[in-house]
């Protein structure tokens, strides 16, 4: 896709079968080489609580900071389509709030759609935010945001692994139609399997697109940034042969980086760039 990202130019790339590209990013840096990088979408995830400043959950991050780090990305975005996600918050206290929170994100991020988690469970909210002339990016399937409806803890929400049961086909492909009508541009099915999820995207007008748990047979990818790059101090001692689904190992590298910077100041010795 040359030029500006749009939403039609992403309806024709399903429709003629060209995968979707889409990056979760959290800063401005990472905004900036995700479009380099070509991706048609960076979306700002509310997974930054968790993944960049250590909260416990996702619940925790408000909208303020969510609008912080949307603007941040959005000013290192000039070629891809921006998405930012509601915070654990807005949707859940009603239509009204939820417009409110939409109209907070393009007015005061510019970001050029929105992501609603649990959204086939506030299908009023998809609907309201669509009138008010915001697009809507809907995400379905078990969550962070409605593991809580299952009973799961957010630590234990399922693996990339599990799928959505091969029974529950003709219900997901009725959610997705449902998000639809309710004004949904894209769908982002999490867990989808290559069963159910093939069905779902071969049924749905919109593209679909799978972070967590999604795979080749949908319309496009989502992936962090900071996963796909192994940025996690948790991986810093993970062979290079066990770090499943990085492509890099920045963590390694930083703190070998920073290793060598401690070591230059201890051992009195000028560093790099004579600075």
């Amino acid at each position: 896709m040359n030029g500006r990202t749009t939403l039609r130019g992403l309806q024709r790339m399903k429709d003629e079968g060209r995968k979707i590209v889409g990056v979760v990013a959290w800063d401005y840096q990472i905004a900036r080489i995700a479009d380099r990088a070509g991706a048609e979408i960076v979306s700002v995830g509310d997974t930054v609580g968790v993944n960049l400043w250590g909260h416990a959950s996702p619940f925790e991050i408000t909208m303020d900071e969510m609008v912080v780090v949307a603007r941040a990305v959005r000013r290192g975005v000039s070629r891809a389509l921006v998405s930012a996600d509601f915070p654990f918050g807005p949707v859940q206290e009603g239509t009204a709030a939820a417009v409110r929170a939409a109209i907070r994100f393009v007015k005061e991020a510019g970001v050029d759609l929105v992501k609603v988690d649990g959204a086939a469970d506030h299908l009023d909210a998809v609907a309201a935010i669509t009138r008010a002339g915001i697009p809507v990016f809907a995400q379905f399937g078990i969550t962070p945001q409605t593991a809580l409806r299952y009973g799961v803890e957010y630590s234990a929400t399922p693996s990339a692994a599990d799928q959505i049961p091969e029974d529950l086909t003709g219900e997901m492909i009725d959610t997705a139609r449902r998000l639809e009508e309710a004004g949904a541009v894209l769908l982002n099915f999490t867990n989808s399997g290559p069963v159910v999820g093939a069905a779902v995207a071969k049924a749905a007008s919109v593209p679909v697109l799978g972070g967590f748990g999604g795979g080749p047979w949908l319309d496009g990818r989502m992936r962090m940034a900071h996963a796909a790059i192994g940025y996690a101090e948790s991986t810093v001692d993970d062979p290079a042969d066990d770090r499943p689904g990085t492509y890099a190992h920045v963590a390694r590298t930083t703190l070998d980086a920073l290793t060598r910077y401690a070591d230059d100041v201890r051992g009195a010795r000028q560093l790099p760039g004579g600075r």
